[in-house]
C-alpha cells in the first residue's frame, strides 16, 4: 500500500510496511535523482526533468510522423505510385514496427524503463538521415520499417516512467501535457514542410528530425530509474533467495512471485489482469482506428480534393497541432479535476461534432475553422487514453502489458482498418464518407468509455491493481 504524506499525496512506489531496502535500491539511492522521485510525494527538479525528457520525445514523436504523413503527395509522384501501393508499403512498415510495440516495453520490464527509453529516441533519430536518402521505394519502406520499430517503444516507456514517479493527484495531467507535445512536434511539422519540402524537396524536410539524437544523452543523464520497477526487482530477488534457501514466503509474496516469474503475453490475460486488459485493449482499438485516417490521409484529402497547396495544408497542421496541444493540456487537467471517463466523454463528442461540420464545408474559411475546432477534441482525448493504459496494470507486467495492448491497437487500427478507408475511396472516388466514419467511432468510443472504463482519478498505483 502507498503511504500518505501531511498534504494528502501518496508517496509513489511505498514499500510493505517492514521491508528492508534491498541492495538495487541502495545503488540506486546513491544518486541523488532517484532520492528525489523514491521518497515523499514533494515534487522536485527530476521530477520535472522526466516530464520534460517525455515531452521532447513525444514531441519529436509527433514531428516524424506528421512530417511522412505530409509529404505522402510528394512521395507518391516522385515514386509514381498508386494510393493502394502506397498503403500498402506503409502497412508493410506498420507491421514491423508492431514488433517495436511489444519489444521495447516487454524489454524494459526486464532491464528497466530509463536507459530503453534513451537508446529508442536515439535509434529512431539516427534513422531519419537514412529513410531521407532512400533511392527506391523499396528502399523509403525498409527504412520507415527500422525506424518505426525504433520509435515505437517511446509510446509506452516515457508514460510508464513519468506514471511511476510522479505523485497520483497530478499523474492525469502531467501525463497528458507532455503527451500533448506530440500537437506541437506536429506544427512544428508543418513548419518544415512549409518551409523546407516546399522549396527544397521531401528528402531535406525529413533530415530535420534526425537532430533529436542528442535527446538520448539527456534523458540519460537526468532521469533515474522507475522506483516501482527497482523494488520489483528487489522483491524477485529477495522471494527467489528465500526459497533457494528453503525458507518459507508469506501466501502474499508466493502468489505474486508466481505471477512475476510469467512476464510476457500470457501473463496479460490471466482473469486477475485480464479486465484491465480488456479496457485497455477496447480505448486503445478505438484510438488508432480513429486516428489512423486522420493521420494517413489528411494532406493528400486537403491536396487533392480541397485543392489546398503543400504550404497551405502545412500551415493548417501548425495551427491544429496548436490547437490540439490545448485540447490535450485541458483533457489532462480535466481528467485529473472531473475523472478519466467524463473527460474521455467530453473531449471525443466535441470533436465528432465539429469533424462532421468540416466533411461537409465546402467554404474555404470554414474549413480552417471546423479543422481546428475538431482537432481540440480528436488530439485532446489522447491524453485520458495513454493515461488509462499507464496506470491499469500491475508493475510487475506494466511494459509487456502495454506493448501488448498497443501492438494489437496498432495491428487493427494501423494495419486492417486503413484497408476500409481506401476501399471506400475507391469505391466513391473520395475520402469524405472515409473521415465521416470518424465522429461514429468517436461516438461509439465515448459510450463504451462511460460504460466501461473504470475511475482511477488521484489513486496511487498499487491501488489500482497489485
Amino acid at each position: 500500500m502507498s503511504s500518505i504524506t501531511a498534504d494528502g499525496l501518496a508517496a509513489p512506489a511505498a514499500r510493505p510496511a517492514g521491508e528492508e531496502i534491498g541492495p538495487l535500491e541502495q545503488r540506486h539511492l546513491q544518486h541523488a535523482n532517484y532520492r528525489a522521485v523514491a521518497g515523499g510525494a514533494d515534487i522536485s527538479r527530476t521530477h520535472w526533468h522526466i516530464a520534460l525528457a517525455n515531452a521532447l520525445g513525444w514531441g519529436f514523436d509527433g514531428m516524424d510522423g506528421v512530417i511522412f504523413a505530409l509529404v505522402s503527395p510528394m512521395v507518391i509522384k516522385e515514386f509514381a505510385l498508386t494510393v493502394p501501393d502506397y498503403r500498402s508499403g506503409l502497412q508493410i512498415a506498420l507491421l514491423i514496427g508492431i514488433a517495436g510495440l511489444y519489444f521495447w516495453p516487454w524489454l524494459s520490464d526486464r532491464l528497466g524503463r530509463r536507459t530503453l527509453l534513451a537508446v529508442n529516441i536515439a535509434l529512431f533519430s539516427l534513422m531519419m538521415p537514412v529513410a531521407a536518402l532512400a533511392p527506391t521505394f523499396v528502399t523509403f519502406v525498409a527504412a520507415r520499417s527500422l525506424l518505426g520499430f525504433a520509435l515505437n517503444g517511446e509510446w509506452s516507456l516515457g508514460s510508464m516512467l513519468v506514471a511511476e514517479t510522479w505523485p497520483a493527484r497530478l499523474r492525469g495531467r502531467v501525463i497528458s501535457i507532455t503527451r500533448s507535445t506530440w500537437c506541437l512536434g506536429a506544427s512544428l511539422a508543418g513548419g518544415i514542410t512549409g518551409l523546407v519540402a516546399a522549396d527544397f524537396g521531401w528528402r531535406v524536410a525529413v533530415m530535420v528530425p534526425g537532430v533529436i539524437a542528442l535527446l538520448a544523452i539527456y534523458v540519460r543523464a537526468t532521469c533515474p530509474e522507475s522506483p516501482y520497477w527497482v523494488r520489483a526487482q528487489d522483491r524477485k530477488r529477495r522471494i527467489a533467495e528465500t526459497l533457494a534457501h528453503g525458507g518459507r514466503i508469506s501466501e502474499d509474496d508466493s502468489a505474486w512471485f508466481g505471477k512475476a516469474k510469467a512476464v510476457g503475453i500470457r501473463q496479460v490475460f490471466l482473469p486477475d489482469v485480464l479486465p484491465a486488459t480488456l479496457v485497455a485493449l477496447f480505448v486503445a482499438c478505438c484510438s488508432t482506428c480513429i486516428y489512423g485516417t486522420v493521420g494517413g490521409w489528411m494532406p493528400l484529402y486537403l491536396a487533392t480534393e480541397k485543392h489546398w497547396s503543400t504550404t497551405e495544408y502545412s500551415l493548417f497542421y501548425v495551427c491544429w497541432g496548436v490547437v490540439g496541444f490545448l485540447g490535450l493540456c485541458i483533457a489532462g487537467w480535466l481528467a485529473d479535476k472531473i475523472g478519466r471517463r467524463l473527460a474521455f466523454v467530453v473531449t471525443l463528442i466535441e470533436g465528432a461534432i465539429f469533424m462532421t461540420l468540416w466533411v461537409y464545408a465546402q467554404d474555404r474559411v470554414l474549413l480552417w475553422i471546423f479543422g481546428l475546432a475538431w482537432s481540440f477534441g480528436f488530439l485532446g482525448f489522447w491524453g485520458p487514453c495513454t493515461t488509462l493504459t499507464a496506470e491499469v496494470f500491475p508493475t510487475r507486467i506494466r511494459g509487456a502489458a502495454n506493448g501488448v495492448v498497443w501492438a494489437i491497437a496498432y495491428f487493427i487500427g494501423f494495419v486492417l482498418f486503413p484497408f476500409v478507408t481506401v476501399a471506400l475511396q475507391q469505391h466513391t472516388g473520395s475520402f469524405a464518407l472515409s473521415f465521416l466514419l470518424i465522429p461514429v467511432l468517436m461516438v461509439a468510443m465515448a459510450v463504451g468509455v462511460a460504460m466501461m472504463v473504470p475511475e482511477h482519478s488521484g489513486k496511487e498505483l498499487n491501488e489500482i491493481i497489485v
